[in-house]
């Protein structure tokens, strides 16, 4: 491999010098623009996964309370919760994962997911961009940013003619959009089109609701004490249709289903348009919204009375589960990707961000959340036939410190060394566990993962070659994974 050496020179688009002559070493910028390479790859599993359903779990949950726990690490990296035994046979998790761990032979686990940059970076989990900076994580529309994994799927999808199954828009964001509920910072990059273009931008569920447990939060001088939907919700409490990409500040799809001569107006915009509107996708977004509100399917794929009360108690009346099980239903009505972010609320530092009050934290919400919401969602795919043709990822920015924080109720802090992702269904094996840890779940021993070789397995799956090439607003060709390899082990 060619390396070129001297200090990295930015250019407009975020990609150094030195990555776009190590890009072009390899030949990658040689390939034709928009084009694929030649085959798709001969891995098993190519495109099995006709839908896919991301969790993320913002802020990182750590590594020991889950997937790699370490009963024989001393006390002050151990913690004060132990393991349980799981369906697969030799592997335990942690103990606050009951239901999990007798439906962990549904799922396959990598517990060596690794790469060098401890921050909060969701653009750097799931796009990829080949390096992360704290600027531009706090600055979604940083021009360095590349595409989020679902506005890649939709782009490709759009471009190789494959037709939707609804009039679902192909990338959906649920509870809310990404990191708008909450105060003390800036609004964090990840689910957005990146260089190619708010047009891709997902398409954002809101929230309709009330939470029926308080939870007290603290961020420096500020204090939050108020009810956390993450705890739990009302039974009456719902998702709907927000705004659709570009559509301008507040303006929903309710209320432009309430404005008269609808159509008038969008094609009055059509007719005015001009480039810069064009390749903000305006356009597309309000033809998108049209679709959506003409659709019965659509409706009715959001409305959770039509579910038992069974089924729901299976997800866990919280906002992870029931945002969870809408995921799901719109599987069912023919969605593509689906993404729910167990996300920060009320304050910043907090979802999965567990540098304080850890094991309470673990113990009272997070913890059982997750346990009942992927454990429901798991034995209900499977049940229902889906499991198969649908990819179900359970990932992070990053995982926490092998060694607590002497502060109270104990706290880890960001740790990018090694930590653990979950995947099932859509081609993936059931009941493997890849790679292995050092004693305190710091390192790697065997079989280290990148994110983007996560992601590469992901686009995989759901029927894109990683190797595919894309355009930056420029038009020049752009690599979808520069550094990502399908992990092979997970495949079924």
């Amino acid at each position: 491999m060619i390396r070129v050496l001297g200090g990295p020179k930015r250019l407009c688009d975020g990609v150094t010098r030195r990555d776009l002559l190590r890009l072009s070493a390899l030949g990658l910028l040689g390939q034709g623009a928009s084009q694929a390479s030649a085959a798709a790859s001969d891995l098993p599993g190519f495109g099995q996964a006709k839908s896919c359903i991301m969790l993320f779990l913002y802020g990182s949950p750590s590594q020991l309370e889950t997937f790699d726990p370490k009963p024989d690490a001393p006390a002050d990296i151990r913690g004060e919760l132990g393991c349980i035994a799981s369906s697969i046979p030799g592997v335990q998790v942690g103990e606050g994962l009951p239901r999990l761990a007798q439906v962990l032979d549904k799922l396959s686990i990598v517990r060596t997911v690794s790469h060098p940059y401890p921050v909060h970076g969701v653009a750097y989990a799931t796009t990829g961009v080949p390096r992360i900076e704290i600027p531009m994580e706090l600055s979604p529309r940083d021009v360095g940013h590349w595409p989020f994994i679902g506005s890649v799927v939709d782009h490709v999808d759009e471009r190789t003619g494959r037709p939707r199954a609804s009039a679902l828009p192909r990338n959906l964001v649920l509870p809310w959009a990404f990191s708008s509920q909450r105060v003390g910072e800036t609004a964090r990059a990840g689910p957005y089109g990146g260089f190619l273009g708010p047009r891709y931008d997902p398409v954002s569920v809101e929230f309709v609701g009330s939470g029926t447990k308080k939870a007290r939060k603290t961020l420096q001088e500020q204090v939050w004490d108020d009810f956390e939907p993450y705890r739990g919700v009302t039974p009456e409490s719902r998702f709907r249709l927000g705004t659709v990409g570009d559509l301008g500040a507040g303006l929903t799809l309710d209320r432009m289903n309430r404005r008269r001569g609808l159509l008038e107006q969008i094609e009055s915009l059509r007719r005015g348009a001009d480039a810069q509107a064009a390749r903000s996708g305006v356009d597309r977004n309000r033809a998108l919204a049209l679709d959506l509100l003409s659709s019965p399917r659509v409706r009715a794929a959001f409305d959770l009375d039509e579910e038992s009360e069974h089924t729901r108690a299976l997800y866990g009346m919280t906002l992870f589960g029931q945002a969870s099980l809408t995921a799901r239903r719109l599987v069912e009505a023919g969605g593509r990707f689906m993404t729910v972010f167990w996300d920060e609320y009320g304050l910043a530092g907090t979802g999965w961000d567990t540098h304080w009050d850890h094991f309470p934290r673990m113990k009272d919400e997070l913890l059982p959340g997750l346990d009942q919401t992927l454990s429901g969602l798991l034995i209900d795919l499977d049940r229902r036939g889906l499991l198969e043709t649908t990819l179900v990822v359970v990932l992070s920015e990053h995982g926490r410190t092998p060694n607590l924080s002497r502060v109270n109720g104990g706290g880890r802090d960001h740790w990018s060394r090694c930590y653990s992702v979950a995947l099932a269904g859509g081609g993936v094996a059931r009941g493997r566990v890849l790679g292995r840890s050092d004693k305190v779940a710091g390192d790697p021993l065997e079989r280290r993962v990148s994110p983007k070789d996560i992601l590469a397995t992901m686009y995989h799956l759901l029927g894109i070659d990683p190797r595919t090439m894309l355009h930056d607003p420029q038009g020049r060709p752009m690599p979808l994974i520069p550094d990502g390899e399908v992990v092979a082990e997970l495949l079924a």
